[in-house]
């Protein structure tokens, strides 16, 4: 790789690191927690310090941001204006809200009041999903099949919308955005730093400096100095509590920098590896004032986790685009090319798997962490294929 290809080219770390992470992430989800080692799991609220599993999110969100530069480009490039561009950005952003937050209520839904199992409710929610997001172009169909898919698609979740009930017989609710989702909390994250691309118009010290502002705005919020802001919080509890928005910022400053800086790629990789030591000595002093916590969103696990997502991705930087050693990963470059499809698509066996009754996750036991951890390893890798032979039967969410 020469000095402009970073900005010419589709970096492969950039697939492989959103793959890995999204392998990473079907993997804790999978894995039964008291039958493996805890170094993998969420660690609690309350204690300091953190597992493999409280990384893995924030390096995908890291990874969202960090693809932001490239994507808006391509959009120029194929004639979107600034406008079209905005439109885009909050079309994705309000599928992912809606779809985060149908997901977080699943567990909410109570089967007497509804009239439905959970298992069948969720199922229904997942099939409507696929049928609204389809990438229906890659299909050869004709033009009036998408749109009576993708109707049929919307008329299920209102009429799933309108079934749901929460709560008890004499205090129902309906569906809340109690929190947002991982999927909702994408969204905001990926508003928040795509509009200041927008608004920066991709310079990198205005990028940086609002990222800076974003790690305060984490501090005060952890700090109880923004109380001023409550009325807000309902809507906007995920920006104004400052760490998903700090985590998708250090992406976009990364991407920044990898797509538009005439440096070498050998320098921006000790750039990343500089960088990345200066956010863990950061975390790690926070640390005298916060926790190390994912549940509550301390600055110090945001740094933390900044941190570790720039020393991986100048490591994968460097393998697989400076080196060329990257036939290893085919399987993370397949999944970071279809991420949302490879993240929703396992939901839609669990639940068939659950309902059915299924003998199929015989190896969530304690007994054996071999077994347990070894039986979410080939889960996550079957997920990530089956996630890739949907794709070749064109289904493959696009938003």
């Amino acid at each position: 790789m020469n000095t402009t290809e970073t900005s010419k080219t589709r970096i492969l770390a950039i697939d492989i690191m959103r793959g890995l992470t999204l392998f990473l992430m079907l993997f804790v989800n999978d894995l039964y927690e008291p039958g493996v080692p805890g170094w993998m799991v969420h660690t609690k609220a309350d204690f300091d310090g953190m597992g493999l599993a409280d990384w893995v999110f924030p390096g995908f969100l890291f990874m969202v941001g960090l693809s932001i530069p490239y994507a808006i480009h391509a959009r120029r490039k194929k004639g979107d204006n600034t406008r079209q561009i905005l439109m885009h950005i909050m079309g994705r952003t309000v599928s992912l809200l809606i779809i985060g937050v149908l997901m977080v209520n699943i567990r909410r839904l109570n089967p007497e009041l509804s009239g439905i199992s959970r298992n069948l409710w969720a199922l229904l929610v997942y099939v409507s999903i696929f049928l609204i997001w389809n990438q229906y172009k890659r299909a050869k169909l004709p033009k009036w099949v998408p749109w009576a898919l993708q109707i049929a698609g919307i008329a299920g979740i209102v009429a799933l919308a309108a079934i749901f009930k929460a709560g008890t017989a004499e205090d129902p609710s309906w569906i809340q955005p109690s929190w947002w989702g991982i999927l909702g909390t994408i969204g905001w994250g990926y508003l928040t730093a795509s509009l200041t691309y927008l608004l920066v118009r991709g310079n990198l010290l205005y990028a940086a400096l609002a990222w800076m502002a974003f790690i305060g705005l984490n501090i005060l919020s952890q700090a109880g100095m923004t109380g001023f802001l409550d009325f807000l919080k309902p809507v906007f509890s995920v920006i104004i509590s400052g760490n998903t928005p700090s985590i998708v910022l250090a992406g976009l400053v990364a991407g920044i920098f990898l797509k538009e800086s005439p440096v070498p790629v050998e320098r921006k990789i000790w750039v990343y590896l500089v960088l990345g030591a200066i956010a863990l000595l950061v975390g790690l002093t926070l640390r005298n004032w916060f926790i190390i916590s994912k549940i509550y969103g301390t600055p110090s696990w945001t740094m933390i986790c900044n941190g570790i997502s720039l020393w991986v991705f100048a490591l994968l930087l460097f393998t697989v685009d400076l080196k060329g050693k990257y036939r290893w990963a085919g399987w993370f470059k397949i999944a970071g090319q279809n991420s949302l499809t490879t993240y929703l698509a396992p939901d839609i066996l669990y639940y068939s798997i659950w309902m059915l009754s299924l003998p199929v996750f015989f190896y969530k036991q304690d007994t054996s962490q071999l077994l347990a951890v070894a039986g979410s390893v080939v889960w996550a890798f079957a997920m990530i294929g089956f996630a890739n032979m949907l794709s070749k039967i064109n289904i493959h969410l696009k938003l």
